[in-house]
């Protein structure tokens, strides 16, 4: 029995447009590369063939920021570091997302001191934080797809 038996004949299928926008923006993420510590190998693992973050409309991660709507921070971020975050975050098109990976970038980890950002949020908006230390490629999948619900219950008078 296929779709044609159980939908009948409707011919016409509808939908708010911004269902259909935040459909194909949480499907069609591009992710940049922004691994910083031991964070980073489980974010490299995620995209690797055993997890394939590919299912997830994230076929491959992009080096550039004009590139990309998705930052994962995966790590510590230093406060020589900051500056350039926060650069690569401005370069990025709107609307544009933010996962902050690990606990260094959730809240500085173990590493309290001068030199660490005490969480990535004083230099960027967060969206979705993934715990862990590392966490391994299924939290940062399972925060994936919490971004995803995110964006698709977003409006779109927000974006313009």
């Amino acid at each position: 029995m296929g779709v044609e038996q159980k939908l009948g004949n409707m011919g016409v299928v509808t939908l708010k447009l911004e269902q259909l926008v935040n459909w194909s923006r949480s499907n069609a993420m591009w992710p940049m590369l922004f691994g910083l510590a031991c964070c980073a190998i489980e974010m490299m693992s995620a995209q690797a063939a055993h997890y394939d973050m590919s299912r997830f409309g994230m076929e491959l991660m992009r080096a550039s920021p004009r590139q990309s709507d998705l930052m994962i921070v995966a790590g510590r971020v230093s406060r020589k570091m900051a500056p350039v975050l926060r650069r690569l975050y401005d370069q990025m098109p709107d609307p544009k997302w933010v996962i902050a990976m690990g606990d260094c970038a959730s809240c500085g980890g173990v590493f309290n001191n001068y030199a660490i950002v005490q969480g990535v949020d004083e230099v960027v908006p967060v969206d979705v934080y993934v715990a862990g230390c590392p966490p391994r490629p299924e939290a940062l999948i399972h925060g994936i797809v919490t971004l995803h619900e995110k964006v698709k219950g977003e409006r779109l008078a927000h974006w313009t």
